[in-house]
């Protein structure tokens, strides 16, 4: 997966503040916060449940990264299509 890679250099604060940034409208006044559970909370909560690939980019199958980086080409490319 090489979106992860992409991420890899930056902190979930970090990303956190770039999401708000990139979700708030523009002439919005008040400051935005994106706020979300660290998935190593989510392992605390759910110490069984292995279904955490969806936010940690740890896909159990070939396929799940085969459409990770799809998905990650066609936003590149500015394609707003599937990419499965």
């Amino acid at each position: 997966n090489f979106v992860k890679e992409i991420y890899a250099p930056f902190t979930v604060k970090e990303i956190s503040h770039k999401i708000a940034q990139l979700l708030t409208p523009s002439g919005t006044k008040p400051e935005v916060k994106i706020i979300f559970q660290h998935t190593d909370d989510l392992h605390l909560c759910c110490p069984n449940h292995t279904g955490d690939w969806y936010f940690t980019g740890d896909y159990p199958t070939p396929g799940g990264n085969k459409v990770v980086n799809k998905s990650f080409i066609n936003y590149i490319e500015g394609k707003n299509e599937r990419a499965y």
